[in-house]
């Protein structure tokens, strides 16, 4: 037994002992609020800056990225102008698990962050964008393995399955002939639920319903846009571009989650989206036909609330394509569906155009004539006088008819030329936008020079089908699309949410396109471009006050490997988005000019185009 006085030391000792760790834990507590307080914008939810960052560049969490700069005692400018020194290194790699994020349409952040939704109207397929403090601003990285794709024509019919490693849609649509696993390719016969011979014979058998010459349904350049809601993997937007048709091939990331993933590295137009609670993000009168093969969408639900939002997409004597069972099954469930959907479309003042075997076709009206005529109190009403039928962004659909103005009433219809004339011709709805012919012809030469600019600058780089997929990011009047009409591409126009009145002109031209805001996400998988361009964008989200560093990083997400980028902007966003370069791994070859001056300049400007590596999830340049 120890003697009381050493007890009573070895008591005092380990009294000391705790006073100390007490002292030391109370410092490192001080300590660490004072870190939080001095970077607390860089942490704090809903107040992340684009003007400042921690000096060594670096956010563990939401914003990491390793910097160098000519001058390591100051802090790090995230948008200054004034550090020529500054080189940003690199971004971190997100995890493999986030290779197909979609961060609008990540339904775990409806979870996270416990959004009420209601699952039966679908609004957990709309777009929900994640906070700024909660962003991934991290780089996408491929998937292993990883091969440069397959390229047009060639894809249409077959893409690599390591690019979209997905197969579960093969042996559940086997008997349909969606897809096929054929070794390392995923093999697309041009089947659907429908129209299991394919796409072709359908859409031959379409025309022969409406009785169009030479079995094209064009129809002689009168139908040119399409929308195709329930798309599947877009066998028939695919088949319709033989056709001089273009279709915006439209499906949720649902439980066929892949299928417009498979579409984009086909080739094929198409985007994620959904009919649930607001409208498409597309003006009135876009297209001139919507089709619907065994979508499962019920029309009937919240007084047809959806079948009329595509009368407010169709123009004056569009046609609705429907194959269902809904329309020649015999049973008592069926043709009490068919009986409620005869109902609905006539108050809607539809008629059937044709109706054989498994399809029905309607077709909408060319004037306000027999809107006029129905019963008052009639459901579904027409919509309010000071409704806006083009605002198409975050706007809720409202279950009513979209009547016609007096002019399109007068002219009993849209007054659009044939196709391909279409595209170069003024389209009637300028006059909404007080753009002269003239403006529009000029807008239309000026694009067609740059173009021709852009591929001069690019051609020791490219061949013939270097690309296929194209997105504007800021499209105006649809000029740069134009201008590649001669090459076997198709082209994403996007119409920034600031600018939305001119998407119908670019619709009127017979091109495709959407609405968007550039501070927030676009609504596609990862690396589903082969080109992007940029023209001021970065200078008008920049306005906004919104992050360029964001932009950089979601524009990489969209981007393959291998894709290219041009970016035309004022001299400073050019320098800025320079630093940027090696930390995006965008720097595989770049080229930089000043361009000509020319009417749509906005002071000093410079043209940069930059292409993407390839690389894997841990770092190694291939």
């Amino acid at each position: 037994m120890k003697p009381p006085q050493q007890q009573r030391g070895n008591v005092e000792g380990v009294l000391l002992s705790r006073k100390l760790f007490s002292s030391l834990l109370i410092a490192l507590i001080v300590s660490l609020g004072l870190v939080c307080l001095y970077y607390g914008t860089s942490f704090a939810p809903g107040l992340r800056r684009r003007d400042r960052h921690p000096a060594d560049g670096s956010d563990p969490v939401f914003r990491s990225f390793i910097a160098a700069t000519s001058d390591e005692d100051e802090d790090l400018p995230s948008l200054s102008r004034d550090a020529p020194g500054l080189v940003i290194k690199s971004f971190p790699v997100c995890g493999m698990r986030f290779s197909e994020l979609i961060p609008c349409l990540d339904r775990n952040l409806i979870n996270q962050l416990k959004l009420k939704v209601n699952l039966s109207l679908m609004e957990h397929y709309e777009r929900h964008c994640p906070p700024p403090s909660r962003r991934y601003n991290c780089l996408i990285p491929p998937p292993v393995g990883y091969r440069a794709v397959i390229r047009w024509p060639a894809s249409r019919d077959a893409v690599w399955k390591v690019n979209v490693p997905h197969t579960h849609l093969a042996g559940e649509k086997s008997d349909q002939r969606w897809m096929v696993v054929n070794g390392d390719k995923i093999n697309f016969p041009g089947g659907g639920t429908h129209f299991h011979f394919g796409a072709a014979r359908y859409i031959v058998h379409i025309a022969q319903m409406l009785k169009f010459p030479n079995d094209n349904l064009s129809n002689g350049g009168n139908i040119r846009t399409v929308l195709d809601v329930g798309c599947g993997v877009a066998s028939f937007g695919a088949y319709l571009l033989s056709h001089n048709i273009i279709a915006m091939s439209l499906a949720p990331n649902d439980v066929h989650e892949n299928q417009i993933q498979f579409a984009l590295e086909r080739g094929i137009p198409s985007m994620l989206g959904v009919l649930g609670t607001k409208r498409l993000p597309y003006p009135s009168r876009s297209f001139e036909l919507a089709h619907c093969s065994r979508c499962r969408i019920d029309w009937l639900q919240r007084d047809g609330i959806l079948l009329l939002e595509l009368d407010r997409l169709l123009r004056p004597g569009g046609y609705f394509v429907y194959s269902s069972p809904e329309a020649y099954a015999t049973d008592e469930k069926n043709r009490r569906i068919w009986r409620a959907m005869g109902d609905l479309v006539q108050r809607m003042c539809w008629r059937i155009a044709s109706k054989k075997n498994q399809t029905v076709i309607w077709v909408k009206p060319l004037t306000n004539g027999c809107y006029s005529r129905r019963d008052p109190g009639t459901i579904p009403p027409l919509c309010s006088s000071d409704d806006d039928p083009d605002a198409a962004w975050n706007v809720p659909m409202e279950a009513c008819i979209t009547p016609y103005s007096k002019k399109v009433n007068r002219a009993k219809g849209s007054e659009l030329v044939l196709w391909p004339r279409r595209l170069t011709t003024p389209p009637p709805r300028l006059e909404e936008l007080s753009i002269s012919p003239e403006n529009f012809i000029e807008d239309n030469e000026i694009w067609h020079w740059r173009v021709m600019q852009y591929w001069k600058q690019m051609k020791t780089q490219i061949e013939k089908d270097s690309f296929r997929n194209v997105m504007d990011m800021r499209a105006n009047l649809g000029g740069f699309a134009a201008s590649l009409a001669n090459k076997d591409v198709w082209v994403m126009n996007v119409v920034p949410v600031t600018e939305s009145g001119k998407l119908k002109i670019i619709y009127d031209r017979g091109l495709i396109g959407t609405l968007h805001d550039w501070c927030e996400s676009f609504s596609t998988y990862p690396r589903t471009y082969d080109l992007l361009h940029a023209w001021l964008v970065f200078s008008e989200i920049e306005k906004q006050g919104c992050s360029l560093e964001d932009l950089l990083i979601e524009m990489d997400r969209m981007l393959r490997p291998f894709g290219f980028v041009i970016i035309r902007d004022k001299v400073p966003v050019i320098n800025y988005v320079r630093t940027f370069l090696t930390a995006l791994k965008w720097d595989l070859w770049l080229s930089e000019v000043e361009p000509k001056v020319d009417a749509l300049s906005s002071g000093e400007e410079r043209v940069l185009i930059v292409r993407k590596k390839l690389w894997k999830e841990d770092d190694e340049i291939l």
